[in-house]
């Protein structure tokens, strides 16, 4: 496996490589990022996974400074996972001026995280658009637990019409159903016995829209409450069409069950997709 620092080097590195599935990621790997990984070897001849702690997608009182930078145990274990390139550039090699061309994405990037991350998505696009002209490949796999960002980069993908197929793989979750998060590792042992609170909320929603329910703001206000009795500050709970990120209207057949609360100093967000037929 090839660590490599800056884009020339890549470009060099990856110009006879065949199709290349890229995993972009923050690094502070668990074994969600190791299943893109793995997934990756699927679809391309070459595996790149980048490791790159992106300032433009935090906010100016979020975590880019305290944010876990470990890249030794990171490639170590891209290199278990069968990686054949990681990118690990500098933010002076990804942005030697300051940026002044940024991605604008859709309008729904800022509803749900990005009412409360605002330019959190603009952030997102303008990297990985910029990670797509440095990599070119032909297929990139992100993770489903942020499904928004994946929405979203879909949305930029299609419009600005990059060739890049891009591939949602499911969320890998813990026994007790948390969803694996790189900021998990903030959780005080007390908090990580609470986490799965949130995707029980999520479950409980799937189960009474299975089962007919169809008052989404009252399915919502009972999650939200529930988090909100057991010492959570919630951003959000929120029943969407999965196919616009849209409240649903009309007839729905696919939606996801989408949230975000803090607990303690830790922001967790999740989501659920549920398979139902029936008019509203």
């Amino acid at each position: 496996m090839d660590v490599i620092h800056t884009i020339e080097a890549l470009q060099a590195r990856l110009r006879t490589a065949g199709p290349v599935a890229f995993v972009p990621t923050m690094g502070n790997l668990h074994a969600g990022h190791l299943a893109l990984v793995r997934s990756a070897h699927e679809h391309g001849d070459c595996v790149v996974a980048s490791i790159f702690v992106n300032p433009l997608q935090f906010g100016p009182t979020e975590d880019f400074q305290t944010y876990p930078r470990t890249l030794d145990a990171d490639c170590a274990q891209l290199n278990e996972a069968g990686a054949d390139v990681v990118f690990a550039p500098s933010v002076a090699e990804m942005y030697p001026t300051p940026q002044q061309v940024e991605i604008v994405p859709p309008p729904i990037a800022s509803e749900l995280c990005g009412a409360f991350r605002p330019g959190h998505f603009q952030g997102v696009t303008t990297v990985v658009a910029k990670l797509f002209n440095i990599v070119q490949p032909a297929v990139a796999v992100f993770g489903k637990k942020d499904f928004q960002q994946l929405f979203v980069i879909r949305a930029m993908v299609r419009e600005l019409n990059f060739p890049v197929r891009v591939i949602g793989a499911e969320t890998l979750r813990a026994e007790d159903g948390l969803a694996l998060s790189s900021r998990n590792g903030y959780l005080s042992a007390q908090d990580r016995q609470e986490a799965p609170r949130l995707y029980r909320a999520l479950c409980n929603i799937a189960d009474q829209l299975k089962a007919g329910a169809r008052d989404f703001a009252a399915l919502e206000g009972t999650a939200r409450q529930a988090l909100e009795s057991n010492g959570w500050r919630v951003d959000y709970v929120s029943v969407r069409d999965a196919s616009t990120l849209l409240p649903p209207v009309g007839e729905l057949n696919q939606c996801v069950i989408l949230g975000a609360a803090w607990l303690g100093t830790t922001r967790l967000i999740d989501n659920i997709e549920v398979s139902i037929a029936a008019l509203i």
